[in-house]
């Protein structure tokens, strides 16, 4: 049985829309999952990148694939209110549900709902207080515990190579992207292309011009 460390945000569609389709995407097969919060904009500024909302044009499309994505595969989806937003809020109240600050199912499925099926404001002070009133969190969502344990999750994530959400680590491996659902599927059913020389040759390949800074 594999183990599944999913590392997501719930500002990103694209991790939204990995988490619904996961269980169809891995259906049959033996495998554990641990939701790991963690803070998407810092992978940003420590990887020295722009949002996909930060670029206007991009911005555009990538609301638009996400519509696409979720008809495409059955999954609801409305875009919220505005966009981005600050999850400081959503983040840390995910992570005050659980001792160790990782999630389970059922608390990261209904705080991705509060933000991505409605159309409404996911950082609303009054919605966001409803959904702390029904998940009930074990400690104070503001306190320094649950701010400390994001920051773990979050600098654990960059110190194993994690660049954008969602990702899942399994093993040694890290898997990037709503896109990467099949090829983590095959990773888990144990496919021999994972035992050949091509993963690694992608790290190895040398660099070639770099753009300045």
């Amino acid at each position: 049985m594999k183990h599944i460390t999913f590392h997501l945000d719930f500002i990103s569609p694209y991790a939204y829309l990995a988490f619904e389709q996961l269980p169809a995407a891995l259906l049959g097969l033996s495998y554990s999952v641990t939701y790991r919060p963690l803070l998407f904009a810092a992978l940003l500024k420590h990887h020295g990148q722009l949002g996909p909302a930060e670029i206007l044009p991009k911005r555009d499309w990538t609301y638009r694939q996400v519509l696409w994505l979720a008809h495409q595969h059955g999954i609801e989806m409305q875009l919220p209110a505005s966009h981005p937003f600050n999850p400081l809020a959503l983040l840390r109240l995910a992570v005050a549900c659980d001792a160790q600050g990782t999630p389970n199912r059922y608390v990261c499925e209904t705080v991705f709902r509060h933000v991505w099926r409605g159309g409404l404001e996911a950082a609303d002070p009054q919605r966001l207080q409803a959904l702390a009133a029904q998940l009930v969190p074990a400690q104070d969502m503001n306190g320094g515990p649950v701010k400390a344990l994001l920051k773990a999750h979050t600098d654990a994530a960059i110190g194993a190579g994690v660049f954008g959400v969602p990702t899942f680590a399994v093993d040694d491996k890290l898997f990037w992207g709503f896109d990467a659902l099949p090829m983590l599927r095959a990773y888990c059913e144990g496919h021999g292309w994972f035992g050949g020389p091509a993963w690694e040759t992608a790290r190895r390949l040398p660099l070639g011009v770099m753009r300045p800074r």
